[in-house]
């Protein structure tokens, strides 16, 4: 039989192949001959710093019949049969199209391509390789390449991030997205980590390799190509789509019955020229704040109890909110151990400040997102697109008070409290300054240090999610019929596993519209 047991408490440190005396000991049982052990959670117990424990949930074999859980691992299943899929490819008019190469995006090609659908990708970005070189000499000279930058380019803004693999969603396809992760070179103890992360210098090959992936499936990647348009029939279905080449400076058309929009959360003129075109799109609260930053040291002692068990337990994370006496929201996001901060504009005239980490987690620097609730009622405009300009205009003043360039406006929590006229406090909103300062003690009692007036705060963080919803049914259809919307730029996912699974979804729903589509069709012909 398979079981399943919890609550494994190994101390850091101790080997793996510890657990088999730890499960005997658990159940009393001190010849208990186990096999087959896997791992399917580790966490840390850090309540009882610096006594700090790691935590397993395992799954093993055992001929002795125990009073235990068998152990049972949801597995994402096939949706569509062989039969089913080769009646889509033979009849489908045109390739369907995937617009945008972030984690929605890149997860909707792979099953398409998986389903020999042979869907062509567009990606106004360039591949990672070149959109490597963009970005670093962006942040070296401060010519921004307003097309392939940290926000746009294969693998989407997650590709300069930390490569955090947490989701609160609960989904069968989170196991898939991980094994893909997997086999495109991550660390298999993403699997079963409770905070497992990537880093930005392995996601950079990952991204890469499955790419080359779903390409070697028959799908068609297009960089440097932006979409800039969309045509519809007499019935305002999609019909073609306009394209822009950002190499050569030309434009084409592309006949289009189906596209999976999986822009991101920063394509500002995509989402106008969709609004522009007639789709149903509605504002959408997000956040505004800064980046904080501290000693990576003084977060593993209050994390830990002791820093040096940063050393056998990976440096230490945190994750905070509150909420003010108005009733605004306050919370740390993006947490970058070991990390820096770094400018990730994606338009003339603005500074927008993220955080990213390499696997290492090296840096001797924590940073993290700031953040502050943005109401719709904050936008002070009924118009759709409201977010945007909000968003902007405190990116535009963040601009101004770095001076330009690739530099961005950097101060210190005590100068951030006291000081009115503070170069990055007059960057944010009222509300959110206001919010921040209230919020800092609240924090500061839950990890010592962390309102020093020493804190580094660098301003304006606008881009945790998009302003911006994009209409859609059940089915997955936006209000215009042949599109549709995936991921975390149209508002349907926050971070790298719940885009990647939402564009797996919108994928599976593509299928299911055409085999209903074309099963019709040919009923009707009989």
């Amino acid at each position: 039989m398979r079981y399943r047991i919890s609550q494994i408490k190994l101390k850091p440190g101790q080997p793996i192949t510890m657990i088999d005396k730890a499960i005997a000991h658990m159940l009393g049982k001190k010849n208990l001959e186990i096999s087959n052990v896997t791992i399917v959670r580790e966490s840390i117990d850090a309540r009882k710093k610096p006594n700090v424990k790691l935590v397993y949930t395992v799954d093993f074999d055992c001929d002795e019949k125990l009073e235990l859980p068998e152990a049972v691992t949801a597995e994402y299943a096939e949706p569509f049969s062989l039969n089913a899929i080769d009646t889509v490819v033979k009849q489908i008019k045109h390739r369907p199209v995937v617009a945008g190469y972030g984690p929605a995006g890149m997860f909707a090609a792979l099953m398409l391509a998986k389903w020999g659908l042979n869907p062509v990708i567009l990606e106004r970005g360039q591949n990672v390789d070149d959109r490597i070189r963009s970005v670093e000499k962006f942040w070296e000279t401060g010519a921004l390449d307003t097309e392939s930058n940290v926000q746009f380019g294969e693998g989407g803004a997650g590709t300069f991030s930390d490569g955090k693999l947490t989701t609160g969603i609960k989904d069968v396809r989170i196991r898939l997205v991980l094994k893909e992760f997997v086999r495109a070179g991550a660390d298999p103890a993403v699997m079963y980590r409770q905070k497992p992360h990537i880093g930005t210098d392995m996601l950079r090959d990952i991204v890469k390799n499955i790419r080359m992936r779903t390409e070697a499936l028959g799908a068609e990647f297009m960089f440097s190509t932006r979409l800039d348009n969309i045509k519809l029939d007499e019935q305002g279905a999609l019909s073609a789509i306009t394209l822009h080449d950002n190499i050569t400076g030309e434009d084409s058309i592309m006949d289009a019955e189906h596209m999976i929009l999986a822009t991101g959360h920063s394509a500002a003129d995509t989402f106008r020229m969709l609004h522009d075109a007639g789709m149903n799109m509605e504002q959408k609260p997000f956040s505004i704040g800064v980046r904080i930053e501290h000693p990576q040291k003084d977060i593993d002692t209050a994390q830990y109890g002791n820093p040096e068990l940063a050393k056998l337990l990976g440096h230490a994370e945190y994750k905070m909110n509150c909420k003010t006496g108005s009733g605004r929201g306050v919370y740390t996001f993006c947490m970058c151990p070991g990390g820096r901060v770094i400018n990730s504009a994606s338009s003339e005239g603005t500074a927008v400040t993220n955080g990213m980490s390499n696997s290492g987690r090296d840096s001797g620097t924590a940073n993290s997102g700031l953040l502050v609730d943005v109401r719709t009622s904050d936008f002070q405009s009924d118009h759709p697109l409201a977010g945007l300009m909000f968003q902007k205009k405190y990116e535009e003043l963040a601009y101004r008070a770095a001076e330009g360039g690739a530099s961005m406006p950097v101060t210190t929590y005590g100068s951030f409290r006291d000081n009115a006229d503070d170069r990055v406090r007059k960057c944010l909103p009222d509300f959110a300054q206001t919010a921040i300062i209230e919020a800092m003690p609240h924090f500061g009692r839950k990890i010592k240090g962390f309102d020093n007036d020493s804190s580094v705060i660098t301003g304006v963080e606008t881009r945790s999610s998009s302003p911006v919803r994009i209409g859609r049914n059940q089915r997955g259809d936006s209000s215009v019929s042949g599109i549709m919307p995936a991921g975390e730029g149209p508002g349907y996912a926050g971070g790298i596993m719940s885009a990647a699974v939402d564009g797996i979804r919108t994928a599976e729903k593509l299928v299911l519209k055409l085999l209903d589509e074309k099963e019709t069709v040919i009923g009707e012909t009989e």
